[in-house]
């Protein structure tokens, strides 16, 4: 039988999500600039005939990973600038960080994929680097806001908010750094252990 227009999209769709996942981790642990699209084509298991019919080039490819990652950044703002307990948004949003990186690679591989994206500047020529910028200084302020904020109830401990926000999310970037250097050898730490620092009790 013919297939119907939705099996096109379900094969379309996870075509696309295998040469996602193949991309990510070959930008991450060999660089934009070391990957090319034959090496995209033979780790996601396909031809590049197909890789060419969802993308014409790898930059295309890389700056859509990139605006993937930049929309969970600005997911993050969403959820930080709520009006719920400070201390609960801190615990939620470090819990997800811990099952995510305990149970695979995708938020470790996207943020260090925003990095590469700054870092490399020309190299990757993405298109979505001032909206990173933005988006990372957006999210920085409402993280001190919301430190400030917990301090204030007597949630966290007191500091400069700007600073504690700064530490918390080089913790975050650092450990996704070592979870792809170390593999196997990776040790998550704990919601405790990465809230040690900012809050004063943890459920």
């Amino acid at each position: 039988m013919p297939r119907s227009k939705e099996q096109f999209e379900e094969m379309r769709n996870a075509t696309r999500e295998k040469i996602h996942s193949a991309a990510m981790q070959l930008f991450v642990h060999q660089g934009f600039g070391s990957t090319n699209v034959q090496d995209i084509a033979d780790t996601a298991g396909i031809s590049i005939g197909l890789l060419y019919r969802h993308y014409k080039t790898k930059d295309q490819l890389f700056n859509e990973l990139v605006a993937f990652a930049v929309e969970g950044l600005k997911r993050n703002i969403t959820f930080f600038e709520s009006n719920q307990s400070p201390k609960m948004l801190v615990e939620q949003f470090v819990d997800e960080v811990y099952t995510d990186m305990i149970n695979g690679e995708e938020l470790a591989h996207l943020l260090i994929l925003i990095n590469q994206s700054l870092l490399a500047g020309a190299a990757t020529a993405s298109e979505h680097n001032e909206e990173i910028r933005q988006v990372n200084a957006r999210l920085l302020d409402s993280t001190a806001e919301l430190i400030s904020k917990g301090q204030q109830l007597g949630e966290f401990y007191s500091g400069d908010a700007k600073e504690l926000a700064c530490l918390f999310y080089a913790s975050i970037q650092g450990l996704a750094q070592m979870k792809v250097l170390l593999k196997s050898n990776f040790t998550m730490p704990s919601p405790a252990i990465l809230t040690a620092f900012l809050l004063k009790e943890r459920k």
